[in-house]
């Protein structure tokens, strides 16, 4: 019997202290809309994605663990072009921590950030 296709990923949450700046980062970030939706004691800003598909959100509430630059990376879509987000980092109150690295074959190309939370980033695109 064969496992059906998976990917290793099916959803992430970026903690942050202050959604409303949390959220404006990355809807300047990115150009798009998050859904906001309340969950319990914890309050979700979501990132559009296809269902089925992988899924994240940022997430605040008082059980949530702080922002951090350690730990795990999460990489974020940033196609069509990782140039044309990383020119609008610095604007959306974040930085650039990892300039951009090309990638061997079509692997395409990294970045990370630090968000205006202080969480590190990685974003990754193919151009």
């Amino acid at each position: 019997m064969t496992d059906p296709i998976r990917s290793a990923l099916n959803w992430f949450e970026i903690p942050v202290t202050d959604l409303d700046r949390a959220q404006a980062f990355y809807e300047k970030l990115f150009a798009t809309t998050l859904r906001r939706e309340p969950m319990g004691d914890v309050t979700l800003a979501v990132f559009g994605y296809d269902n089925p598909g992988v899924g994240g959100c940022l997430i605040a509430g008082d059980r949530v663990a702080p922002p951090s630059q350690g730990g795990t990376i999460v990489y974020l879509n940033a196609q069509p072009s990782l140039d044309a987000v990383l020119d609008r980092v610095q604007a959306a109150g974040g930085a650039i921590t990892t300039p951009k690295v090309t990638l061997p074959g079509d692997m395409g190309c990294f970045a990370h950030i630090a968000d205006s939370e202080g969480n590190r980033i990685g974003l990754h695109a193919l151009a």
